[in-house]
Formats: structure tokens, C-alpha cells, sequence
């Protein structure tokens, strides 16, 4: 994705010329004071357009633009993505504008938002606890199902998310796309040969099947899908935390906890025990930490 040659928006050279297509979708008449390079992408040129509206007031809108079919199914999954987290917590994400392709450039897709200010602090755990619970809990999938509507990307590979009645045979298949994918970039692994059938043939069964075993059911809950610190920032006009950049899906709840696990992550433990003051564990409890462990893969 030659994203970087793009040229309809001149990011930090102080042109104030937009494409066409994405004039058409910030709010009529309004007249475009500057365009400039904001925020860090490894597969997109992302931008802040600041605009004039009639009555004088100003707004500021975040772009992301990208090149490609892979491109264009990307600015679809983060529009898709947004648009379900601000339906259910409109505080907890930007709201999504629109999305779709340059005018001038057909092979260049843009997402299109609202652009709030955000601190590089870590959110406020308590803060953002309630509205990472919230959003698990009021979320409702649309078919009862695992999955969600269109094929999400985490960063520029799809995920699997076609519908499914349980939550072993969804994480199950979607866990083997991850593995494709991983292995069409770095090759095959002889140590796969003993640990995909373990993975797959053992574990998953012991750890999520009691999940719906024995009258059990777990709620197919609406999740960013990519939660870690770098997804996320907080609010300098209102200290809300705010999360971006997310590849939804509609899975376990506490699949969004995988990318904790990591040494490198910064959402420590007490995110953890804020959240399940509002969220308790799933039964059986005692393979919480195995659950977790297995999510980060």
C-alpha cells in the first residue's frame, strides 16, 4: 500500500486543498482553514483537516488515507468498527464520518472522523473500566451470534468473522486464520508440528468449551478487538478516556484482554480488577488466567 505517495492532501505544507470526495462529507459550506499531518499509522498517511463552518464556529476532522484493495477494506473495517463502539458508548471513540475513495485518486480510500485531542497519558483506570464495561455489556450482536457483519483487519490482515452459534467453533477458526496468516509471512515452523495439534486438539476444548458446558452461556459482547495502550488516549477537553483504531468483532468479553497479557503491555492489573467490579469472571473462574493466556495468541 503506497499510501505516502498520495498528493490530495499535502499533509504539513500548509495547502488547504482537500479531494473532492472527502469535501463532500464534512459539513456544507464549510470552508477549509488547514490541512496537517497528525498521529502515526504503520499502513495509512493520517491527517487533521481544521474548517470554518458559516456561523464562524471551527471544527476539526481526523483522515486516514490509504491506497489499494486492502486499503479500501481497511478504511470499510474501521469505519464499520467505530460506528458500532460510538452507537453503544458515544463517549468512548470518535464518531465516524464516513469513508471511501479520492475523486481525483480512485486507488486511494480515506476514513473520515471527528477529531478529538488526546493526551499520550494512560487512561483513568476507574474511568475507563466503566466504559469498557459498558460497552461490553450494552452491546448486542445482531444475529445472537460470534462475528460481525463484514471481515475486519487487524492492522492489514482480515480476520475470520463469519457467524457462529458457539464460541469454541468461532475462536477456533478464527485462531486458524491468524496462524495462516502468520505462517504465509514467516514460514513454517517444524516446532507447529507438536504445537498446533496440542492447540487446537487439547486446549481449546479444556479452556472454552466449559464456557457453554453444564448450562453454562457466555454473551456475545461487542469488542474493540486490537485494546492495547497504543489504541488508546485520553480526552484533554474532557478527560474521558477515548479507544481508536479498532477491528470489532462480537466475541467474549474477556477476548479483549488478551492483549494485556504481554510484558510490554501498559494496562496493568488494576485496569483488570477495576473492570470486573462491573464485569465479573466467567465460570469456571479457575481458568481465567488459562482463558487470558490463550486469547493472547
Amino acid at each position: 500500500m503506497d499510501h505516502k505517495n498520495t498528493k490530495s492532501i499535502h499533509f504539513g505544507r500548509g495547502d488547504t486543498w482537500i479531494d473532492p470526495a472527502v469535501a463532500t462529507k464534512l459539513p456544507k459550506g464549510a470552508s477549509i482553514l488547514s490541512t496537517k499531518s497528525h498521529g502515526i499509522s504503520f499502513w495509512a498517511s493520517t491527517g487533521r483537516i481544521d474548517v470554518k463552518l458559516n456561523d464562524g464556529k471551527q471544527l476539526s476532522f481526523f483522515i486516514k488515507a490509504l491506497s489499494g484493495d486492502t486499503g479500501k477494506k481497511m478504511v470499510e473495517s474501521e469505519y464499520e468498527s467505530m460506528k458500532a463502539i460510538h452507537q453503544v458508548v458515544p463517549t468512548f471513540a470518535p464518531k465516524p464520518i464516513a469513508h471511501g475513495a479520492y475523486e481525483t485518486e480512485p486507488a486511494t480510500h480515506f476514513f473520515l472522523c471527528e477529531f478529538r485531542e488526546m493526551s499520550d497519558s494512560m487512561p483513568d483506570v476507574q474511568m475507563f473500566a466503566t466504559s469498557l464495561a459498558e460497552l461490553h455489556q450494552r452491546s448486542k450482536s445482531p444475529t445472537g451470534k460470534f462475528g460481525f457483519h463484514i471481515s475486519t483487519y487487524s492492522g492489514d490482515l482480515p480476520q475470520y468473522t463469519e457467524w457462529n452459534d458457539s464460541w469454541e467453533a468461532f475462536f477456533t477458526e478464527n485462531l486458524r486464520v491468524a496462524l495462516d496468516h502468520e505462517i504465509k509471512a514467516k514460514g513454517y515452523d517444524p516446532e507447529f508440528d507438536v504445537l498446533i495439534p496440542a492447540v487446537f486438539g487439547r486446549v481449546i476444548p479444556r479452556l472454552l468449551r466449559p464456557l457453554e458446558s453444564e448450562g453454562r452461556s457466555i454473551k456475545p459482547s461487542l469488542v474493540h478487538g486490537d485494546l492495547w495502550y497504543a489504541n488508546s488516549g485520553t480526552d484533554t477537553n474532557t478527560s474521558s478516556p477515548i479507544i481508536f483504531d479498532a477491528c470489532c468483532l462480537y466475541a467474549h468479553n474477556e477476548y479483549e484482554f488478551g492483549q494485556w497479557r504481554p510484558t510490554c503491555n501498559r494496562f496493568g492489573s488494576e485496569y483488570l480488577e477495576a473492570y470486573h467490579k462491573y464485569v465479573d469472571k466467567s465460570e469456571p473462574k479457575e481458568d481465567y488466567d488459562g482463558r487470558l493466556d490463550l486469547y493472547k495468541l
